[in-house]
């Protein structure tokens, strides 16, 4: 199938075909046509399957087929909601690039910049509209923004949505629009949140799910680190130096643990800087843009980039720390392994991240092959301590009392929750790392006391 048989314009496929895709993935194929017959939509797929092009290309489309003669200024027509500033600067590039031939204006509006530009920019054209839904309420509370002709509303990443907080700015949001308009839900998950926030704002919606619930995607090859909780740093700075890795997203769990991280590598003479919810907007989008031109080796980045960072043929994703939520495992892993091409997944897991670790293995229904570093085998003698506020002893400094949360963004991520200690034992090695041959397998009995399983 090409995206002419869709129904796009020339236009259109003309800077698709610029962009070098020819041909629809699963997830366009399938939500393309509904868009197009202006019809609501609840669509899922895993990440990096194009999904922002599912909904960017038909939005195009209909905009410009609808467009009308107007007298004065133009209203805003399409309205794109994203849980992060990352994510919404590159669903605006898109915008751009998809529309490059048509004769729409589109815009960012994010938080953490001056709001006065884009209070500028508000009063020329803007068809198409993406926005954090923070910053989204800051206008309308000074009235610089009217939202009284939209006709297509797009809520993607949903699932971050909610788990941000962002549910009661959206409910204020939808509020304000009108009755009458075409709604899109985009989400990486379906979870039972987000078909009830999908009841409560689409009508007789098509449905559209082309992976499983939670899946991996396959092209992702997946690795488990066992290791001690203080020689985490010392092993990732192993693998980068042993195996050559020029371009490497690690993530922590918390900002200071990001921050702590990076300056760790640099001392190691690798490149690396933080990225997360406390850095400036201007810091965020340099230490990004250095790392997408490969100018970067290392981004240490907390949750909020999870599904904001978009390189093309990232080829490692390392877990520093396993996260609280076992569906940021598939996001965070889900920047690797893109549009078809391969990459790898590392997780560095010690003996208090067992549950958390067989949690995910629950949720994505795969056991994670195990890969033992000879000289960091774990100690089997240290005992399992319950993961404070996101922290591991050892690893992010300063730690809090139990159930203080780390919140991030508007209402914050909630708390984090605290897990109860698994018993002790490092766990089998099912792959040798100097052999590469698999290890013997402990019985069932015997590995449950190590990774959960």
């Amino acid at each position: 199938m090409t995206f002419s048989a869709l129904g796009l314009s020339d236009e259109i496929v003309r800077a698709v075909t610029e962009r070098g895709y020819t041909e629809p993935t699963p997830i366009q194929a399938q939500a393309i046509p509904v868009v197009l017959s202006g019809g609501d939509l609840l669509a899922g797929a895993q990440t990096g399957t194009g999904k922002t092009a599912g909904f960017t290309l038909p939005i195009l489309q209909r905009l410009t087929a609808s467009a009308k003669p107007v007298t004065g200024k133009a209203p805003i027509r399409a309205l794109v909601l994203i849980p992060t500033r990352e994510l919404a600067a590159q669903v605006e590039e898109s915008v751009r690039d998809y529309g490059k031939y048509l004769k729409l204006t589109s815009m960012t509006m994010i938080g953490g910049v001056n709001i006065n530009p884009q209070i500028q920019r508000l009063k020329s054209r803007v068809d198409i509209l993406v926005a954090t839904p923070g910053r989204l309420l800051d206008h309308l509370q000074q009235k610089t923004l009217d939202l009284s002709h939209i006709e297509i509303l797009v809520l993607d990443e949903a699932d971050r949505m909610l788990d941000m907080g962002f549910i009661r700015d959206i409910k204020k949001i939808l509020a304000i629009l009108p009755r009458q308009r075409q709604n899109l839900l985009f989400s990486a998950t379906f979870s039972d949140e987000i078909k009830n926030l999908a009841d409560g704002l689409l009508n007789k919606p098509a449905m559209i799910e082309v992976a499983r619930r939670n899946a991996t995607a396959e092209l992702i090859t997946q690795k488990i680190y066992p290791v001690d909780r203080e020689r985490k740093r010392e092993l990732l700075t192993h693998l980068i130096k042993e195996h050559n890795w020029h371009q490497v997203l690690v993530f922590t769990r918390t900002k200071h643990g990001a921050n702590k991280l990076a300056e760790q590598l640099n001392k190691d003479d690798i490149p690396a800087l933080a990225i997360h919810g406390n850095k400036s907007q201007a810091a965020r989008t340099r230490a990004l843009a250095e790392f997408k031109t490969g100018k970067l080796q290392v981004l240490v980045a907390t949750d909020i980039a999870a599904r904001g960072i978009d390189i093309i043929e990232l080829p490692h994703v390392v877990n520093f720390e396993m996260p609280n939520v076992s569906e940021d495992y598939v996001h965070r892993i889900g920047r690797t392994g893109r549009a078809g091409s391969e990459g790898e997944a590392s997780s560095l897991v010690c003996i208090d991240e067992h549950k958390l670790l067989h949690d995910i293995e629950r949720l994505t229904k795969r056991e994670i092959p195990v890969v033992q570093v000879p000289g960091f085998e774990p100690d089997p003698r240290i005992k399992a301590e319950p993961i404070l506020n996101g922290q591991n002893r050892g690893q992010g400094g300063g730690r809090k009392q139990q159930g203080q949360g780390q919140g991030q963004g508007r209402g914050g991520q909630g708390q984090a929750r605290t897990r109860a200690a698994p018993r002790t034992g490092s766990g089998p090695s099912r792959t040798n790392a100097a052999t590469g041959k698999p290890a013997a397998r402990a019985p069932a009995s015997h590995r449950s006391g190590g990774y959960g399983r």
